[in-house]
């Protein structure tokens, strides 16, 4: 197995380095390769955007926002993070079989004291009953990669204000949060791995993984100038793409309703390609004119903050809403529940 740890701690760029590896590396020996992210929220191929991140949240707090290529559902990751990823052949068994590729992991965490560490259901990793890790499969023309996460020192509180997480998905795992449902895996450790930088503790398990007492001992793999520029053209065309990102999420129907002292307004949108497609407002708020005018005017807009506010820079909104605030009628617009 070769081994390959990446320098860059930007999601979007780390994400198109696995699928250019995996669609096009020689994959004689499989490549196990190790990436730290700096704050991001990383949406599953098939997600709705704006059903599962607080986009409010993430844009104060400068927190990277992408899709990746395969299923499953959103994580964060911060600088307490190591990623994991084995990009491999598919060898026909492999699809579905998370247990394969977390294995020789959970293994190298138990030698490192978090002997309770295990895999429950189809593709979490767990240690009693909280989630440490989640993890998503990717299989195209024979190659395959099967990638996870590893909390070993994440901030918690951002996870619970950075990701919306569905009520019913909650309710049906029977916890009260999002909080209460994860971990990191620092304090499970013995003493002696407590107290690691993020990269010791990559290099810690990647030497586990591997077998070897030093990873000068691993076989490394290469990048050349060719594969570096495809990872770059990639990252440009798909993950830090609005319409990868944004435009992939199935039509949304939302309301956001508030009651002012000057007024109650009720925006009822439907989104489809992350652009407004239907909005009707209602109220009884104390406007003079047509508010179809208003709303005209954000039709086929992106639905995001900087887009909206463009949109409506030269519209007088009091003319609308009386004497609603502008700030409050934008924020309540772009409100994420």
């Amino acid at each position: 197995m070769k081994y390959l740890v990446t320098d860059s701690r930007d999601i979007r760029y780390n994400l198109a380095l696995e699928t250019i590896l995996m669609e096009h590396a020689d994959l004689s020996e499989p490549i196990l390769y190790f990436y730290i992210n700096s704050p991001c929220i990383i949406l599953g191929r098939n997600q709705n955007v704006y059903d599962e991140v607080n986009l409010d949240y993430v844009k104060q707090h400068n927190i990277i926002v992408t899709r990746r290529t395969s299923g499953g559902g959103a994580v964060f990751d911060d600088l307490g993070n190591v990623s994991f990823s084995f990009i491999t052949k598919d060898d026909g068994n492999s699809n579905g079989n998370f247990a394969k590729f977390t294995t020789p992991v959970l293994d190298a965490l138990h030698e490192m004291g978090a002997t309770k560490a295990e895999l429950v259901g189809r593709n979490d990793l767990q240690i009693e009953g909280r989630k440490f890790s989640g993890n998503a499969m990717r299989l195209e023309h024979g190659r395959m990669f099967s990638h996870g996460t590893l909390m070993y020192d994440v901030d918690l509180d951002v996870i619970s204000d950075a990701l919306t997480v569905p009520k019913d998905k909650i309710a049906a795992k029977g916890i009260k949060s999002v909080h209460s449902r994860v971990t990191n895996l620092k304090p499970y450790f013995s003493p002696e791995y407590q107290d690691l930088t993020i990269e010791q503790f990559r290099d810690t398990l990647a030497k586990k993984i591997l077998g070897v007492a030093d990873l000068s001992q691993a076989k490394a793999y290469e990048l050349d100038a060719a594969t570096k520029q495809a990872v770059s053209d990639l990252n440009q065309r798909l993950f830090s793409n609005w319409d990868w990102i944004y435009g992939q999420s199935p039509a949304a129907a939302i309301q956001h309703r508030q009651h002012f002292t000057q007024g109650t307004i009720d925006f009822r949108l439907q989104i489809e390609g992350g652009k407004i497609t239907y909005l009707k407002t209602f109220g009884d708020f104390f406007g003079q004119a047509n508010v179809q005018e208003f709303e005209k005017r954000l039709l086929g807009i992106r639905y995001d903050r900087q887009s909206v506010k463009k949109a409506l820079a030269t519209l007088d909104l009091s003319a609308y809403f009386g004497k609603i605030p502008r700030q409050a009628v934008i924020d309540l617009l772009l409100r994420q529940e």
